[in-house]
């Protein structure tokens, strides 16, 4: 397995990354001109019609006034959105006029499972939409109530545990729960958020884990007991503190993170044409019509929150060293 450090800043300093808002001198690399002077095309990981989907038209729709330029979406859904990843590495042209949007957590965790055919850091996400924390619930006829109880229901039994699948933050966030309490639990994937969640509420397993944004979507039916990441939502999440806070741990936040993507070649040659994706996108969260658009979409009006290429590559490389503690367990191994 590749060893993945942490995120490196200066390996970004020379770059089109950490170069943002600099028009650089050499004579070989191409100015922005009239950029765009086309459509910008965006390579979706996912089906037409899902979250990521919503949430690219939500965000695009109001980006799109202030870059100038409509978002051209393309849908490459399959392998846990490897088959997108795969497509827009290998066959877009890394020229600016080329986005991934992708969703950071459960999508980079692919590549800590399974190296894909392109080197990791030939591409980087510069500008995360949303953040939704993963978080713990059981049904609310659970004999679970608390905390306290699954752990010393663990205690005598291994508990199965439901998650939308193996190689998800929400998974990583239990197993390092586990680690701490030194706990074993048995991971069971239900594939997809609903039956995620039908299966906390029915009994199937004692209790799920997922993003909070699909817990919140079920209302009574289920209880949050534990965040992996901050209850920025409070009441919305039954009030559960946060893995860190109860525990004593330092687990970075275990979020769904949708965010775009470029070619670090295409940020590398074209540094002002980056700079204007990047400042256009920052400027779109300024925008009262963004936080209409989301809400209207089904987003959580506190998940919408921008982070940038330094924020988004600590999460990314996160992902990557702890889906490789964890491989085994995760591959179900």
């Amino acid at each position: 397995m590749k060893k993945f450090s942490n995120l490196n800043r200066r390996r970004f300093l020379g770059t089109g990354v950490a170069a943002t808002g600099m028009v650089l001198a050499a004579p070989h690399i191409a100015r922005a001109e009239g950029f765009p002077e086309g459509n910008i095309y965006v390579y979706v990981p996912t089906a037409e019609g899902g979250g990521a989907d919503r949430n690219f038209r939500a965000f695009s729709g109001v980006w799109k006034t202030k870059l100038g330029t409509d978002f051209e979406p393309g849908f490459y859904p399959g392998a846990s959105g490897r088959v997108g990843y795969e497509i827009y590495m290998g066959k877009a042209a890394p020229d600016c006029y080329n986005l991934i949007f992708g969703n950071m957590g459960p999508e980079v965790l692919n590549w800590a499972m399974q190296e894909p055919s392109f080197d990791v850091n030939d591409y980087f996400y510069f500008g995360q939409v949303d953040k939704d924390p993963c978080c713990l619930f059981v049904g609310a006829e659970s004999p679970l109530k608390t905390m306290d109880d699954i752990v010393a229901a663990a205690k005598t039994r291994r508990l199965n545990v439901g998650t939308s699948r193996m190689a998800h933050p929400a998974s990583i966030g239990l197993l390092s729960l586990g680690d701490k309490l030194g706990i074993d639990f048995n991971l069971i994937p239900l594939q997809g958020g609903k039956s995620t969640v039908a299966g906390a509420v029915t009994g199937e397993v004692d209790f799920s884990v997922l993003t909070s944004g699909s817990v919140i979507a079920a209302g009574d039916s289920v209880k949050t007991l534990l965040v992996f990441g901050n209850n920025i939502v409070g009441e919305a999440l039954d009030n559960a503190p946060s893995i860190n806070d109860a525990y004593g741990m330092d687990l970075p936040e275990m979020l769904s993170a949708r965010a775009f993507g470029i070619h670090k070649k295409a940020a590398d040659d074209f540094p002002d044409r980056f700079e204007k994706l990047t400042s256009t996108f920052k400027s779109t969260f300024d925008d009262p019509a963004l936080m209409e658009a989301y809400v209207a979409s089904k987003g959580q009006p506190e998940y919408l929150q921008y982070a940038g290429v330094e924020e988004c590559e600590a999460f990314k490389q996160s992902m990557l060293e702890l889906g490789a503690r964890y491989k085994s367990l995760l591959s179900g191994a």
